[in-house]
């Protein structure tokens, strides 16, 4: 994988990034992946200003290679946020939830490595347009929120990389060695993991949520709460609740009311498997154990490296 774009883009051994999951990437996860030749990163999305600053400052100790952050671009005190980064000395982001004009110039110009996540060929290209230098394109497999168009990893990755001339790291549903394989055939040049990183022994969210990923089978996870942003989440009681609102045609009122506020980090950071949002992948029916990062990051890449020699003994 020496020539590989992502590996040369981030100086990374490995193409494989492990996602700025909201409740799960702080310090320990995000230096354990880059410490094991990934990228890690951190998550933004649920922590306040000074969090990540002190999370940024622990990785940096914890880590001599690179990492990142993930900031999700919804958020009020963004400029707090993005200021933090600047000063720490932070080379990588990744955005999200927004439009990549708004930061991407600004990043740029402090000399920081731009990467924006999305969920569609049209968004892709804007975020190309705005100057990013690579793009993750996730499908409608992956946990947390998610695209409006309800595009697969399979179909999405082929039809950005026609379209798209920076490198590409594909998302959504990627959890072992023969899907990133897969991603790359269909024209990726990483991969973004998300739902095996926060079943890791180094993850921060709670232990009741890790056994519920490994818990999880097949069609335990479904797309809700469209209205106010699509959501995967572990079908729960929390779930169920909202379910049985919806046969009430609730207004847009009705659903905010309902689910209130921190309930993500009630669910993943505190545990609360009935009332807390769980928001996972559907290739949590997939992952069956809490391991270290840096085991996972060795299963992947000696998984990629058998599957490629089966896929090269294949003949018709």
């Amino acid at each position: 994988m020496t020539n590989n774009s992502i590996t040369q883009l981030f100086n990374i051994k490995y193409p494989i990034i492990q996602a700025g999951m909201i409740w799960a990437s702080g310090w320990r996860l995000a230096s354990a992946v880059s410490n094991a030749g990934g990228l890690g990163l951190l998550g933004a999305g649920s922590m306040y200003p000074e969090v990540l600053r002190e999370h940024i400052q622990k990785c940096k100790a914890a880590t001599n290679k690179p990492f990142g952050v993930n900031v999700p671009m919804l958020y009020p005190n963004i400029q707090e946020i993005m200021d933090i980064i600047v000063e720490e000395g932070v080379k990588i982001v990744f955005t999200s939830a927004g439009n990549p004009k708004t930061w991407t110039s600004f990043l740029k110009e402090k000399g920081i490595t731009v990467v924006h996540v999305v969920a569609g060929v049209k968004f892709a290209l804007k975020a190309q347009e705005a100057g990013v230098d690579a793009v993750v394109a996730e499908g409608f497999e992956a946990g947390g929120h998610n695209g409006r168009d309800e595009t697969t990893t399979f179909t999405l990755i082929p039809m950005v990389r026609q379209k798209l001339n920076i490198p590409l790291i594909a998302a959504g549903g990627i959890a072992t060695g023969r899907g990133m394989l897969a991603a790359m055939v269909l024209g990726a040049d990483g991969v973004q993991v998300g739902s095996r990183f926060a079943a890791s022994v180094e993850s921060s969210s709670h232990e009741n949520f890790k056994q519920a990923i490994v818990n999880a089978q097949d069609g335990d996870t479904l797309v809700t709460l469209k209205e106010l942003a699509p959501v995967r989440l572990i079908k729960n009681k929390f779930f169920h609740d909202v379910m049985e609102l919806y046969t009430k045609s609730p207004s847009i009122d009705d659903l905010k009311t309902l689910l209130g506020r921190a309930r993500a980090k009630k669910g993943m950071f505190e545990g609360d498997l009935e009332e807390g949002e769980l928001e996972i992948g559907q290739i949590a029916g997939l992952i069956n154990d809490i391991i270290p990062a840096a085991a996972i990051v060795e299963e992947m890449i000696a998984e990629f490296e058998e599957a490629k020699r089966e896929v090269s003994g294949l003949h018709f």
